[in-house]
């Protein structure tokens, strides 16, 4: 429940931003456009409505990883779906880390970096520390067996 109240945070922050830039936007555009008061501000809360309130509960439940002896999966999308797979053997550095927002829910990302160029960055989001350490060590394990 930690990563979903993260996720809604995050949408909150996003739609305050675009309140505020409607309220802006408006004020600008009173003396050019016969605007009634509020429309824009109305029109964005509308459309608001989608990411603050559906689309982190879909993002969430549409979210999950698998961890085998050779590769990391993880599947993630609501309206495109991406089923990325990471062979351990590849991954080069890894981090566990953790902003404030996520500290507050007890929540934190493991980040893996892999060799190459494109997608060398995965992240898998809303771990229970106890929980990113654990792979982190598993994984670090199984890099340095596959190095001797």
């Amino acid at each position: 429940m930690g990563q979903l109240s993260v996720m809604r945070i995050h949408a909150l922050m996003l739609v305050a931003f675009l309140l505020v830039a409607s309220l802006v936007a408006e004020s600008a555009l009173r003396t050019a456009v016969d605007l009634p008061p509020g429309s824009l501000l109305v029109a964005v809360l509308l459309l608001a409505a989608y990411p603050l309130v559906v689309a982190p509960g879909r993002r969430y439940r549409a979210w999950g990883y698998r961890i085998d002896a050779e590769e990391l999966h993880i599947g993630q999308g609501v309206w495109t779906q991406v089923h990325t797979v990471v062979p351990l053997a590849r991954v080069q550095h890894i981090d566990v880390s953790q902003g404030p927002i996520e500290r507050s829910f007890g929540v934190c990302r493991l980040v893996l970096h892999t060799a190459g160029t494109m997608h060398s960055r995965v992240v898998l989001p809303g771990l229970r520390r106890e929980t990113a350490e654990a792979i982190r060590d598993e994984v670090r394990a199984r890099i340095q067996q596959d190095a001797l």
